[in-house]
């Protein structure tokens, strides 16, 4: 993690229990098919599973521990191919707000289907530099520069690597 901590003491919240649905209409077998996805299942990537634990940068606590990301941070537009993240730092000068949407960025490019669009946002009014960060999370280029650089992508990949608690 990060040394220096721009928040010492954060908040740690109990994680929601959730029973998932699983599909079970095998009615349609067609391998070419376009499945559905909803907001919980989006959620889910983020959040459950071995991905449960996108970890703080800073913390060694999830962002769903963190209440960074919840499932109502998540919209999905499935028949525009559409999501949306929003998620909300701790402290409103959040130094690691843009890792810690790069890492929400790079978890969803790498587990959805590449017919969606991905929308990373800071919650409105919850960070000092919001408009600055969202732009920088939602360029194709920067995003682009930033995964090139061999120690960004290194913190991203310590965030998104399962904790086994």
């Amino acid at each position: 993690m990060v040394s220096g901590l721009i928040n010492e003491n954060p908040i740690v919240y109990e994680r929601k229990e959730r029973v998932r649905d699983v599909r079970t209409d095998s009615s349609n077998t067609n391998e070419l098919s376009v499945d559905a996805i909803d907001q919980l299942e989006v959620f889910d990537i983020l959040i459950a599973h071995h991905i449960r634990d996108i970890k703080d940068p800073e913390h060694p606590y999830s962002l769903e521990q963190l209440k960074v990301l919840t499932e109502d941070s998540v919209e999905v537009d499935d028949t525009k191919s559409h999501v949306r993240v929003t998620f909300t730092p701790t402290v409103e000068h959040c130094s690691m707000a843009t890792i810690i949407g790069l890492c929400v960025r790079v978890k969803l490019m790498r587990s959805l289907p590449p017919r969606y669009k991905i929308d990373i946002r800071v919650a409105p009014g919850t960070h000092a530099t919001e408009a600055a960060v969202n732009k920088q999370l939602n360029d194709k280029e920067r995003v682009a520069a930033a995964l090139e650089n061999p120690n960004l992508v290194e913190m991203v990949d310590e965030c998104l690597s399962p904790s086994f608690e």
